[in-house]
């Protein structure tokens, strides 16, 4: 059986402030995927993966699903009891969507009605994006549905408020002075303590006005320039980002950061922003000059994921 990869992702823009209907910008990342497989060797690795699917076979049996969207899970039951597993290099704890492949391939594989991405209107995406919600909550207690749908569609996604996404063309380029790339923090990060956080911030009538007035009008105004190639205004407000990331998000952002960070924004030679919701993972990168960012970034493992 040859099931198709589904590929990590990468949420450029949007981190919680998405929570509170900002846009975001996210594009899949296929230096990580993962697929579903059946075990042959019943490795420790594949026995831990065919039992975490077996709890999730049981989650899924208690939802109710809209009927485009229900799952055959006695099929999904039967093959994990024939040692099926979901075979992935997507590190988990780095904001990159590893539980988001898995629900991915796990609706593709076993949704009665098969779909093609590249056909799917902005109103079914809506509505799959409820559903991915639901089958996603299983790893992190509540999801918005955009991780598993970005592993799903495999195509850059838009996500224009709470309700809306669309399908939007980036195209990637193989050379170019600057780059988008990715910082190893060197530690595991944990989506609900950082959310947490965040939660426990929002009750503050400041935090939740200057996240509204300046958080959200600077990520807005980075999606809008990046998708029309407008560097310099990018730029401009990916520094804004970047300086109130640095004031405002301080407990996202693992300490190994915390001195490049500010380096960045003092020297104007890159510009870091988290990726995903942060404590720990990967920190993502922007600069007009990689080779410059490279050698002041010296000593941390890094990926371009896109050359401008």
């Amino acid at each position: 059986m040859t099931n198709p990869l589904f590929y990590a992702k990468i949420l450029l823009f949007g981190e919680y402030g998405i929570i509170e209907d900002s846009q975001g910008l996210t594009l899949p990342y296929s230096f990580y995927k993962g697929t579903l497989k059946f075990s042959e060797t019943q490795s420790d690795f594949e026995k831990e993966s065919n039992r975490h699917l077996k709890k999730y076979a049981d989650f899924l049996a208690t939802l109710d699903l809209p009927e485009a969207f229900r799952m055959d899970i006695h099929a999904f039951v039967a093959d994990i009891d024939n040692g099926l597993f979901f075979d992935s290099n997507i590190p988990q704890g780095y904001g990159v969507g590893s539980s988001g492949a898995l629900v991915a391939a796990v609706f593709e594989k076993y949704s009665y009605i098969r779909r093609n991405p590249e056909e799917i209107s902005k109103d079914e995406l809506k509505e799959l994006k409820k559903v991915f919600g639901k089958l996603e909550s299983f790893f992190h207690g509540t999801s918005s549905g955009i991780d598993p749908l970005i592993c799903y569609m495999n195509l850059p996604i838009l996500i224009e408020n709470k309700e809306n996404v669309d399908k939007v063309s980036i195209q990637m380029a193989q050379q170019g002075k600057g780059a988008v790339f990715l910082i190893d923090s060197g530690s595991v990060g944990e989506t609900g303590p950082m959310i947490q956080i965040f939660f426990e911030k929002m009750k503050t009538e400041g935090f939740r006005k200057t996240l509204k007035e300046e958080f959200i009008r600077y990520n807005n105004a980075c999606i809008d320039a990046f998708l029309r190639k407008d560097i310099n205004p990018f730029f401009r407000n990916l520094k804004k980002l970047s300086v109130w990331a640095y004031e405002h998000f301080r407990p996202m952002i693992p300490e190994s950061i915390y001195n490049i960070w500010k380096k960045g924004i003092d020297t104007n030679a890159y510009y870091l922003k988290l990726c995903g919701s942060g404590g720990g993972g990967y920190i993502l990168g922007f600069t007009k000059d990689y080779a410059r960012a490279e050698k002041m970034l010296e000593g941390f493992h890094k990926e371009v994921i896109y050359r401008f």
